[in-house]
Parts: C-alpha cells; structure tokens; sequence
C-alpha cells in the first residue's frame, strides 16, 4: 500500500536525550557524586503513570525528590529533569522539511508535561512541520500498548499500513506493526534517510 503518513517517535528520533546529564545535574546542584544518585534512579509506576498523565508535576517531583534524596527544590529537580535534552538530531530539521512538503507529519511520543513545556519552547522551529501530537501524558496511552497506535491511526484518519512510524526501540517498532503501521527501526538518521529514500523523497 502507498505511504499516506509520517509518524515519528521525538526522543532519540528527533531530538538526542542522554539520562546522564540529568544525573550530572542533579549531582551538580547537591554537591554530590554522580553515581550515588544514578543508583538511586528507577523506572518505576509512579514514572508510568507521570507519562499517561494520571498524577501532577508537583505530585512527581515530591515522589522524584523523595526517591533521589538529595537537599534539592522542586525548580533544581526540573532543572535535572529537562537536562535530558542534548538539542535536534543532525540533519533532522532538513528531512523534516523535506518530508513534509509531501507528506502530513506527526509525532507519537512517550514523554511528560514538564519535558513538553520544554521541548516546545526549545524546538518549536523544529516542531512546527508536525501537523499533531500524540503525547503519552496527554492520551493516557504508552508505547508499546497497542491502543496507544491504535488512537494515533484514528486521530491521523488514514489506515495503519499507510502509516510509517520511525522509533529508536525496536519493542515500539515490533508493537507498531503488531497494530498494522509500516515500522521503521530508527536508532540513527540514516535509518529514516533510508526509508525515505524508498518513498522516492
């Protein structure tokens, strides 16, 4: 079937991430050694339930506060926090545009409000060639749930297998298709390069 559609993850997609500067950070701001509080990180329930939007920022920060326990307020933690984001992936910005000048483009993201605040004031030039968003947080749906693909197909309003979805882990990549999209394992740009470059981009 033709391609109708771009779908793409952001982090590690679009924009670089790199967890370790928000540990550098937060070890930074307590004075402290950077392993100690990388020992103390966990992907937990309460880190799920932040990205399908069913508790606050300020309900997470106390708990992320509370997990680390380091002497840091909760504008130091969302420093840490968004520290995160290393800046748009080389290249992107191009085939972004490019892209869009032929197909609607949009985004499916696991991510939280706090890092969409950032993320939209940070990259909105980048950002701006996507026609919609689907953000965990906003949905209450994430990767790899297939329900969390199957709302993006009907929001986008084309069938799945004439969707391409572009992510760096291949378990959204195996769960994309699973749910009938074009999955397109993308760890590094030349990966979407070269899926473009069948579509004749």
């Amino acid at each position: 079937m033709p391609v109708e559609a771009l779908l793409f993850d952001l982090g590690g997609v679009v924009i670089d991430i790199d967890f370790r500067r928000s540990v550098a950070r937060w070890a930074e701001l307590a004075g402290c050694n950077a392993e100690d509080v990388r020992k103390r990180v966990v992907v937990d329930a309460t880190y799920h339930a932040y990205e399908r939007g069913e508790i606050t920022c300020a309900e997470f920060f106390k708990y992320l506060g509370g997990a680390l326990d380091l002497k840091l307020n909760e504008d130091q933690l969302r420093d840490g926090w968004n520290a995160i984001f290393v800046g748009v992936l080389p290249g992107l910005p191009e085939i972004l545009a490019q892209a869009a000048a032929r197909y609607p483009l949009y985004l499916l993201s696991n991510t939280n409000r706090t890092h969409e605040i950032f993320w939209d004031r940070e990259y909105a030039e980048t950002l701006v060639h996507f026609q919609k968003r689907f953000v965990s947080s906003t949905i209450g749906l994430r990767k790899p749930e297939p329900a969390c693909y199957h709302h993006a197909v009907r929001e986008i309003g084309v069938p799945a297998d004439r969707i391409m979805f572009f992510d760096d882990l291949i378990e959204n990549i195996d769960a994309a298709r699973a749910a009938g999209l074009v999955g397109v394992h993308a760890p590094a740009t030349a990966d979407i390069r070269r899926a473009l470059d069948t579509l004749g981009l």
